[in-house]
């Protein structure tokens, strides 16, 4: 599918978009990430994305969730806790490799200048760690793995 960058519109989600939105990072968890963890960390992973604690703290304006639409479709998500920490970021399987993930990355950052930070943080499952090299995250600490979820401590300094 050639959609063009520039066809792909970044915003907020609403309340009502929050379901759809952790149905695409879980859809998507499970095609790309789950391999590379223990049955612990897929369901620690689940419970996250279906915590109501989250959701609740997303409603008071305290958890940042943006998602990259293509006309009326969500394709991508991306969210920010603590004003710099990364917590989700998921491209639809159809729309890999098309510039959404790096769109979702700019789009976060500029939220955090706004917010007056100067730096993203995130912990890249091993699927996504070249991903994040390419954009300009370095490695902070050697992998790591907690509740059964391996992660890269990363961050980027703008």
């Amino acid at each position: 599918m050639d959609v063009g960058i520039e066809n792909i519109r970044v915003r907020p989600i609403t309340i009502e978009e929050w379901e759809n939105a952790m149905g695409l990072a879980w859809k998507t968890f499970l095609k790309f990430e789950s391999e590379d963890y223990e049955q612990e960390g897929i369901d620690n992973f689940q419970d996250f994305i279906t915590d109501q604690t989250l959701k609740r703290m997303f409603r008071l304006g305290e958890y940042y969730l943006y998602a990259a639409f293509f006309r009326s479709r969500m394709v991508g998500i991306i969210s920010l806790r603590d004003k710099e920490h990364i917590s989700l970021l998921f491209v639809d399987e159809e729309f890999h490799k098309m510039g959404i993930g790096r769109k979702l990355i700019y789009e976060i950052r500029k939220l955090e200048k706004r917010l007056g930070g100067y730096r993203l943080t995130v912990n890249s499952s091993p699927y996504a760690v070249g991903f994040y090299h390419k954009i300009g995250f370095v490695d902070t600490n050697l992998e790591q793995k907690k509740d059964g979820i391996r992660y890269t401590p990363m961050s980027w300094i703008f």
